[in-house]
């Protein structure tokens, strides 16, 4: 196996995560805070799509032991019993009833290369199961990250909608002040009434999307998102995205996938050209009879018990199969072709991947600094119109203008940061550095697929079965309905 990845514990994968305390902003911690990482090792343990995966590649290593058994000794044994009700008078030794028993093994010399090859591409398929599960770890941890960074942004936005709306209505009830001492006309209390009613229905779509957010949460952890503390930050991100790519083409699960689908397709048409060599097997059987003493009395037939025993070789050579040997050949050599294309698609996939999140995530951190420049600009000018509308030169508008335009940019700005994390994230998936072995998670053991395999690739037991299948994914049912209630306070934004 080019795989062999031993069982090793969580508390000796603490690379991912050693900078917390330093690289992340964290929430004064409370007895239900939840971490990244522990909603990593959540999801880690209890996601259905990563345990069914798990699940159907156990069911890929029974290939291996499946295709060896066409080359093991078979062996059987046949009981059969019959009364003859009714006897034809001249079948004076025909028995009234009788018993047979007899045995065969048979063992296979040679089947052309068809045993070896089909074993040979299932060992193959096996290892490409094992790094399309690795995939699909990378890709529940990236769904993760995203579901927990859209709680923290969609958090930190309905909370800026929520003092938005406070400060509007501060200003409406100001602006009616002023209207009722002539101070200002009924248009400036208009604008002001219809500038909250706007705002108040931006609170209600962010509170939307924070339910909807935190749904998403609840289906790929199984636990409702209580407390998020800040995620920490992300090691080991490459300086360039040639270096991104350089290591995601040596490391992508999914590239390392596409090459064992090759060498299996290579094997099958080992197994195809088998179907027109000649097959030897040795095969050996014993007989046993008895007609229970039931032969009619006078016939020739004296003996009532007979056996019998038999030993030699079969040897089989097709000479002509219709022309099904060369057509099964032929189709796969193409699958093979078939193959080799899907890597080299799946190769550009990766790379394309790889460039497109790591300029996504040097995008959004120049849109970070950008926007940090305009939520201070807009600050200070919101400061400026509000002290010039108070001397007389700025009007209400001037002062509703600015407060938009100044949640405007701190939405953008917690929606950056969350858009810089995730693709960072993406960045490392896409490199093949985002999978349990890489995060640190913690909790126990991690799930090593070849532990499975080696427990079955040998057995040849027929009754050997496993335990019967239980649910290991955690269900929602009992988890309340996600709702829009954020903590008092000022904006827990995405660093």
């Amino acid at each position: 196996m080019t795989h062999d990845r031993k069982t090793i514990s969580f508390a000796r994968r603490g690379r991912w995560l050693a900078g917390l305390a330093v690289g992340a902003l964290t929430l004064a911690s409370t007895a239900h805070a939840e971490t990244l990482q522990g909603a990593l090792a959540k999801a880690y343990e209890n996601n259905p799509t990563l345990t069914a995966a798990r699940a159907g590649q156990r069911a890929n290593d029974e290939n291996v032991p499946i295709q060896k058994a066409s080359g093991l000794p078979n062996a059987g044994v046949s009981v059969d019993y019959q009364e003859n009700l009714v006897i034809p008078g001249n079948a004076n030794v025909q028995p009234m009833r009788f018993l047979n028993a007899g045995g065969q093994v048979s063992v296979p010399i040679y089947q052309g290369g068809a045993v070896k090859n089909a074993v040979k591409a299932a060992k193959f398929r096996v290892e490409a199961g094992q790094a399309d599960l690795r995939a699909t770890e990378a890709s529940i941890f990236a769904q993760t990250v995203g579901a927990y960074m859209d709680v923290i942004r969609d958090q930190a936005i309905v909370q800026l909608n929520q003092k938005n709306v406070s400060v509007l209505r501060t200003n409406l009830q100001a602006s009616s002040d002023r209207f009722e001492i002539g101070d200002l006309t009924r248009t400036d209390v208009a604008q002001s009434e219809a500038r909250l009613a706007l705002a108040e229905g931006d609170l209600r779509t962010a509170e939307s999307n924070l339910i909807n957010s935190r749904e998403s949460y609840i289906r790929l952890v199984g636990e409702a998102p209580v407390d998020l503390e800040q995620p920490p930050q992300l090691p080991n991100l490459p300086t360039t995205a040639e270096d991104a790519v350089a290591i995601a083409l040596t490391n992508n699960p999914d590239i390392e996938a596409a090459n064992q689908l090759i060498n299996a397709s290579r094997a099958d048409i080992g197994v195809a050209r088998a179907s027109r060599m000649p097959k030897l097997s040795a095969i050996a059987g014993a007989g046993y009879a008895n007609n229970l003493n039931s032969i009619a009395a006078g016939s020739l037939a004296r003996e009532n018990v007979t056996t019998n025993v038999q030993t030699g070789l079969s040897l089989s050579v097709p000479i002509f199969q219709g022309g099904r040997p060369a057509a099964q050949v032929r189709q796969a050599q193409s699958r093979s072709s078939q193959a080799i294309e899907n890597y080299v698609a799946t190769e550009r996939g990766v790379i394309a991947q790889t460039r497109g999140a790591y300029a996504a995530w040097q995008a959004n951190e120049r849109i970070i600094a950008a926007t940090q420049q305009a939520v201070s600009a807009n600050g200070l000018s919101l400061e400026g119109v509000r002290a010039e509308n108070s001397v007389g030169t700025r009007s209400i508008l001037d002062i509703l203008n600015a407060e938009q335009e100044y949640l405007n940019t701190q939405v953008q700005l917690v929606s950056a940061r969350r858009n810089s994390y995730v693709a960072a994230f993406s960045v490392l998936a896409a490199m093949g550095k985002a999978e349990a072995r890489d995060l640190g998670i913690e909790g126990g053991a991690l799930y090593d697929p070849a532990v499975n395999y080696e427990r079955v690739r040998g057995k040849v037991f027929d009754w050997d079965d496993d335990p019967k299948p239980q649910q290991v994914a955690t269900d929602t049912r009992a988890v309340p309905a996600a709702n829009a209630n954020v903590p008092a306070g000022d904006p827990l934004t995405p660093q």
